[in-house]
């Protein structure tokens, strides 16, 4: 599936992902793909609005998967020391919102910031950005690892 290929492209440079942030209201399809996908867990954390995502996670009865309801843009601290970030859609949905626009941009990368252990992997995929254009608003020196058509 080519939203796990990304992972295939750094899986030899992560010494082991034991904690996962999916920000956004997904549905936890994702983090249940990325379960079987050969990464160590102790422990993923869904970050996410809707019950959907509690009721797949426990119908495929992944008791290693909470689920957080946070407001990742204020949450102040609350999450750290994520591994790995993913980001499929909320980012755009953000970004787009006519109103602070980029102050809300600014917010978000405070945020994933504040979240992602320093040496951590930020993924994300983007309808409305162009890779030049995500990499300038999030990258400051930080190293792309492999993209594919619409992720980085």
């Amino acid at each position: 599936q080519r939203e796990l290929q990304i992972f295939k492209d750094i899986r030899d440079s992560m010494d082991q992902i034991s904690v996962i942030l999916d920000i956004g209201e997904g549905n936890g399809i994702l983090l249940i793909e990325l379960v079987g996908f050969e990464l160590k867990f102790e422990g993923v954390y869904f970050c996410s609005l809707c019950r959907t995502s509690r009721n797949v996670l426990q119908t495929e009865d992944l008791s290693n998967v909470e689920v957080k309801e946070v407001d990742f843009m204020s949450c102040s601290g609350e999450l750290s020391s994520f591994d790995l970030c993913i980001d499929k859609g909320a980012f755009d949905t953000i970004s787009l919102n006519p109103e602070n626009t980029e102050e809300s941009k600014a917010c978000y990368v405070q945020a994933l910031r504040g979240a992602l252990k320093e040496e951590g992997f930020f993924v994300i995929t983007s309808c409305s950005w162009t890779k030049d254009q995500l990499l300038q608003m999030f990258s400051q020196g930080e190293r792309t690892v492999g993209d594919t058509p619409g992720m980085f």
